[in-house]
């Protein structure tokens, strides 16, 4: 029988499932609404009896709607909750403790979830790891400045301080569930991977895992002063006092309104600077104590020089923002331009891509940048920090394309995750992959998973480690077709030139 002991109280699981069994809503915080509302998460209560774990928990408020996942509706609160997937144990296998993967989902930090299909640890947990996914708070709720009343401390970051709760219910938890508390990797793709960054870099997670995997990391972090502009630009779109009282008057649904509103008016003023491009108004923020800064220079002098880091981003990420519409468009070489001049960038940058790729459009030209300057070149600088500062440190490249069929399916943001995960076969996937996968796509996705299960259990994941990540190996998933879309990797020497002109500090109004 698929039951487990907590701290909190039984849990019962689902039958196993092709020799794994899914523990799914565990919750490991307080529902973080009324009283505790924009606080730190709360320890979770105990319960009596058994509780049946077989449905995924509440999602985090937001709008978005995502194929195969929950919709969040206002009432839901019990959002922080995690699920665990864990071999069948059986002929002595409880007397060897596996590997453990906790995963954070990505999304802008203003949307998604641990149950969208892509992120089913099944296939992992076949490959002998222990893993753990789990909810977090989003948007305002997670992000949002909350100015201190005297009475009420609002931390910022408490989607992070989130995610510590999680890893701390691991390190208390998991030994139950075949996990080892003391082997634990921490990964994630997108805003996931930046907070995976951020976990590294900030006091509170430290000696919480070992090692660390961060797919297509996004920078910058924001600065308070960012921040609390935000804070100003939400509270007036939901017509409340930008102060602690007047947003906790205003319910969540009506902040999730506001700032879909904001990011709304960001998207149709073409000069409200980098906003305008693809307005992300959420994330981390460099308070100075919880987090001191960006995570690179923390890591650069050696915050996490003892977690073994795995970083991965794919060679044509911005081509899925401009398949879906979440992007402006670019058509000109003066708005090609005022983008590089609104992101702080000189004149050389637009025009050294040309000089890369004399034969590419403008709208290619401004997909290669802002997937270099969003995903790619932080990533790489990321690598950078963490070699330099003695850290053992992995960097790999997802170029999978598929040539001529449509929808036109490039190695774009998202695409490497199924194969990571080995959930290539569903069928709500298949718009990132291109349809139905191929067997040199099972074949792709079979290494991947057996990448990410040997870094899990050595910090190996099967080529050599960078040194110099100018000079030392790189793996590259894939194989990519030139007639698929852009690739600019061809070029490194000339790619690092212009990413030298790439500044990184918190991000700022």
């Amino acid at each position: 029988m698929s039951v487990f002991d907590t701290v909190c109280g039984r849990v019962r699981g689902r039958a196993p499932d092709r020799g794994v069994v899914a523990v799914l809503g565990i919750p490991y915080a307080e529902p973080p609404f009324g009283a505790d509302r924009f606080r730190e998460p709360r320890p979770r209560r105990a319960w009596e009896g058994t509780r049946d774990c077989v449905e995924y928990g509440p999602v985090s408020p937001q709008s978005a709607e995502l194929p195969g996942a929950p919709r969040w509706s206002p009432g839901d609160e019990d959002i922080l909750a995690l699920n665990v997937w864990t071999p069948e144990r059986g002929n002595g296998t409880a007397d060897h403790p596996l590997p453990v993967l906790v995963w954070i989902h990505g999304g802008a930090y203003t949307f998604g979830s641990s149950a969208q299909p892509d992120f089913d640890g099944t296939a992992l947990a076949r490959a002998g790891l222990v893993v753990v996914t789990f909810n977090y708070r989003l948007g305002f709720e997670g992000f949002g400045h909350v100015p201190a009343d005297g009475e009420h401390a609002c931390p910022p970051n408490r989607g992070l301080l989130d995610q510590i709760a999680a890893l701390e219910w691991v390190r208390d938890n998991i030994a139950s569930f075949g996990g080892e508390p003391d082997n634990v990797t921490v990964a994630g793709q997108s805003a996931g991977a930046t907070s995976v960054a951020c976990l590294m870099a900030m006091d509170g997670a430290r000696g919480l895992f070992r090692r660390a995997i961060a797919h297509s990391a996004v920078g910058p972090v924001f600065a308070p002063e960012l921040a609390e502009h935000l804070l100003r630009k939400v509270a007036a779109s939901a017509g409340v006092p930008a102060t602690h009282a007047g947003l906790s008057a205003a319910s969540p649904q009506a902040l999730v309104q506001a700032a879909d509103a904001v990011v709304d008016e960001y998207r149709k003023d073409p000069y409200s600077g980098h906003l305008s491009w693809d307005p992300v108004i959420f994330g981390p923020v460099a308070d100075g104590s919880l987090l001191r800064g960006d995570p690179l220079g923390p890591i650069a002098a050696g915050a996490a020089s003892d977690v073994d880091l795995l970083v991965c981003h794919t060679t044509q990420e911005y081509w899925l923002f401009d398949a879906v519409g979440s992007c402006a468009e670019v058509g000109t070489e003066s708005e090609l331009a005022r983008l590089a001049a609104d992101f702080g960038l000189p004149d050389s940058v637009p025009e050294g891509y040309r000089r890369i790729a004399p034969e590419a459009s403008v709208r290619e030209i401004r997909l290669a940048l802002c997937g270099d300057l969003r995903f790619g070149e932080y990533s790489n600088r990321l690598v950078a920090a963490h070699a330099r500062s003695g850290g053992r440190t992995y960097l790999s490249r997802f170029a999978r394309q598929r040539g001529g069929s449509e929808p036109g399916v490039y190695a774009w943001h998202c695409a490497d995750v199924p194969f990571a995960f080995g959930n290539i076969a569903d069928e709500r996937v298949q718009f990132l992959i291109g349809g139905p996968p191929t067997p040199e796509d099972h074949h792709l996705s079979a290494r991947m998973v057996a990448a990410w299960a040997g870094f899990a259990a050595t910090g190996e994941p099967g080529w050599r480690p960078v040194g110099d990540v100018e000079r030392d190996a790189i793996r590259i998933w894939g194989e990519a077709d030139p007639a698929a879309g852009l690739d600019f990797w061809g070029d490194g020497e000339a790619l690092r030139e212009l990413w030298n002109t790439f500044t990184y500090g918190p991000a700022r109004p």
